[in-house]
């Protein structure tokens, strides 16, 4: 989620104004926010429900991952393991397909109601059985609409299974279950306040039926999201309540902070980041996110289609220029698809600004000339100025680029529709898992314009059956070390032939005031936990 930095004065102090008067009871010159109490200035205009089967948005992933136990979660420390969560064990049949969990038995439901095996598997049928945004990420391990019924089951009074479609590595599936789609619902509850067979999800819109470590004490839109300690959690948080607090600007959320109205103030920019920085009184935390920035090349366009030129565009970035005067501490320069907290992940950086060596790339791809391209757009930070580099840059080779600047809206619906030539924006992960970025680079079984299967390479027209097969290949490796070593041998493959320019991986920076700890941002929003945080 990207910030404008660039406002006039008083839009940043009309911004703190509309945030203090979000919270009544929580004055805006007070010196400190209470001991027991974690106050955080971000944004929540993300916001459209608050149901985890239909979630699809990144704050509000957030939102869940603290209201809502799972059957495990991604233990951060180390890439491609698991802790149990709701299920206390699990195992994996022979053929690998069948994961069986047994869940922890005395835990509740915010509503009082008891957690069992019930609802768990109610609760992964009742996904793709709605059919909303989040259904997708189920449907990566097989689970339909068609067949959740009969490949999730209740087979014991505390053990569940869920069945896939066909063999996976072990970890995908694991990463899968660990996400919010799969988060457990209180199914007594949601069946009280079903309209006709909507399974809760109009009342859950606005409400809440989790078993987390948090319970929902108030949304409201646009303004503020209050969550209080849940006390008969199995391990309960050290705040007794968290408040999310809805400040649009970066500059007014640094101010709260300097006021001490807020613990904690969320993607900041880069100036305000320098400002603080020198106060000496907060401290700043950057947490790398699974978030890759690039451009994409469409290869329907012939001059882009040339292996050459693809590699030409490569060497006539400054990467380490824009990082330094740009994007500076909000991006780290980043030239592979997996970001550097995956399993996988493969840190090789080889491409620096070379023009002499952009120009005879293009001179041996017949165009020493070089040509004209177009490149969408976002019109916000860090977008706007970084495409103005760009184009700066690719001038030097004599490649003349026209900026096609435009909101996010626009900008995708011509990349999604394969009438773009150049694309610029960013791979955020669903989940932890390297699927999740090799499906969007290196993946495309069908190249039709009608393909069913719309990920990056084939927005791009990137026909690629031997990457497809190599991504296919390391989704079925049951060995974990074998599979990150799969990764990487693709990753060194791809990096010099791909249809992209490889730039950047983002950085979130979380400033905070001196005495909070143990505050836990995850790489994906879905990992970012509140339940250790504390405060001197």
């Amino acid at each position: 989620m990207q910030t404008m930095i660039h406002r006039q004065v008083l839009a940043a102090a009309a911004a703190v104004a509309c945030g203090a008067a979000a919270v009544g009871w929580l004055p805006f010159a007070q010196a400190a926010t209470p001991k027991d109490m974690l106050v955080m200035a971000g944004t929540l205009d993300e916001f459209s429900t608050l149901d985890p089967a239909e979630v699809y948005e990144l704050v509000p992933m957030e939102y869940l991952a603290n209201t809502y136990d799972r059957l495990i979660r991604a233990n951060l420390s180390k890439p491609g393991e698991f802790d149990g969560d709701m299920a206390e064990s699990w195992s994996v049949s022979e053929d690998g397909k069948t994961f069986t969990f047994k869940i922890r038995q005395g835990q509740k439901f915010h509503s009082g109601n008891p957690v069992t095996a019930e609802d768990v598997a109610w609760s992964l049928q009742r996904t793709p059985l709605l059919g909303k945004g989040a259904a997708v990420v189920l449907a990566g391990i097989g689970l339909t609409k068609d067949n959740a019924l009969q490949n999730v089951k209740l087979v014991g009074a505390n053990t569940v299974s869920v069945t896939t479609d066909r063999k996976f590595a072990p970890t995908f599936v694991l990463s899968i279950l660990g996400s919010w789609p799969a988060s457990i619902v209180d199914k007594k509850l949601l069946t009280e306040k079903a309209q006709g067979n909507d399974m809760g999800n109009g009342w859950l819109k606005t409400n809440e039926a989790g078993s987390g470590i948090f319970k929902l004490n108030k949304w409201t839109a646009n303004q503020t999201l209050t969550l209080d300690r849940f006390d008969s959690h199995r391990s309960p948080a050290a705040m007794k309540r968290v408040v999310l607090r809805h400040v649009p600007e970066a500059s007014g959320r640094r101010l709260l902070l300097e006021k001490g109205d807020v613990d904690i103030a969320r993607e900041l920019s880069p100036d305000d980041m320098v400002a603080l920085e020198k106060t000496g009184k907060v401290k700043l935390q950057p947490v790398p996110q699974a978030v890759v920035y690039y451009m994409g090349m469409n290869q329907k366009n012939p001059n882009l289609a040339k292996p050459e030129v693809r590699e030409a565009m490569r060497y006539a970035v400054d990467y380490d220029g824009i990082q330094k005067n740009i994007v500076k501490s909000l991006y780290n320069v980043h030239q592979t698809f997996l970001p550097p907290n995956m399993l996988g992940a493969w840190k090789n950086n080889p491409y620096k600004q070379d023009v002499a060596k952009a120009k005879a790339l293009l001179a041996k791809a017949g165009l020493p000339d070089g040509f004209a391209v177009t490149m969408e757009v976002r019109n916000t930070y860090p977008y706007n100025e970084v495409a103005q580099a760009v184009q700066a840059d690719l001038a030097k080779v004599g490649i003349k680029l026209t900026l096609n600047i435009a909101d996010n809206k626009q900008t995708l619906a011509k990349y999604r529709a394969r009438t773009h030539d150049i694309y610029m924006g960013e791979w955020s992960a669903d989940y932890l898992d390297p699927h999740s970025n090799a499906q969007g680079f290196a993946w495309n079984p069908d190249n039709s314009d009608a393909s069913p299967y719309k990920m990056l390479s084939w927005r791009n027209a990137w026909d690629i059956p031997d990457f497809t097969k190599r991504t296919d290949e390391a989704l079925a490796e049951q060995d974990t070390a074998k599979r990150a070593a799969l990764y990487q041998a693709m990753q060194k493959d791809f990096q010099p032939v791909s249809p992209y320019v490889v730039m950047f991986n983002k950085v979130s920076q979380v400033a905070m005031q001196s005495n909070v700890k143990d505050f836990t941002v995850g790489p994906i929003y879905d990992l970012v936990q509140y339940r250790s945080v504390k405060k001197n």
